[in-house]
């Protein structure tokens, strides 16, 4: 069955509200918004042009808590305030019944963007990381899937560093966030 988000368009909070509201981690998001640069004209270019498109809404399951929003969220309002595309942004804690329909490897990770039409059909989602990052859990998981083995914790905190380390300083990780989100809203 295809996905819906139609009960929650509209129902979310503003960009604005959302960062107006943030209890934790509100300096280094609102900074990495504020600081925001284009990676190249073309990207920029092409999030301008989604203007022109009245079909599309974008939802995010977030969390002021979540250092993966906190860095790749940033990007992903600019490039859809270019873009005009209304959205929603859903706290993770107030929404479980979205959360539960977007889930990554089993487990409920964000942020996760959900691109859907004017109906409320899911077009398509990204997240919670670019795929290079991800790519280091997804490894993880496979890897230790029983997660009350004596050496998990000690593991998963490995590979909390090495998604840091792919994330790099800086901010160059968002071409790659704006880079997979305009190939997959290229499709729709």
């Amino acid at each position: 069955m295809a996905k819906s988000v139609a009960d929650k368009l509209g129902r979310g909070i503003s960009p604005k509200a959302f960062m107006n509201g943030m209890t934790r981690n509100r300096e280094t998001f609102v900074s990495l918004y504020e600081h925001f640069e284009w990676p190249s004209a073309e990207d920029r270019e092409f999030f301008e042009s989604l203007r022109f498109r009245d079909d599309l809404r974008c939802l995010i399951l977030m969390a002021d808590w979540c250092g993966d929003c906190v860095k790749n969220v940033p990007p992903v309002f600019r490039a859809m305030e270019a873009g005009e595309v209304p959205v929603d942004v859903l706290i993770k804690e107030e929404h479980p019944d979205t959360m539960s329909q977007f889930l990554t490897l089993g487990g409920e990770s964000i942020p996760i963007v959900i691109f859907a039409d004017t109906g409320g059909a899911v077009l398509g989602t990204w997240g919670p990381r670019p795929a290079h990052v991800q790519e280091a859990m997804v490894r993880f998981k496979q890897e230790n899937p029983d997660r009350s083995a004596p050496d998990y914790q000690e593991k998963l905190a490995a590979v909390r560093e090495e998604i840091k380390r792919r994330y790099g300083e800086g901010t160059g990780y968002q071409a790659h966030v704006l880079r997979e989100i305009r190939e997959l809203v290229s499709g729709f």
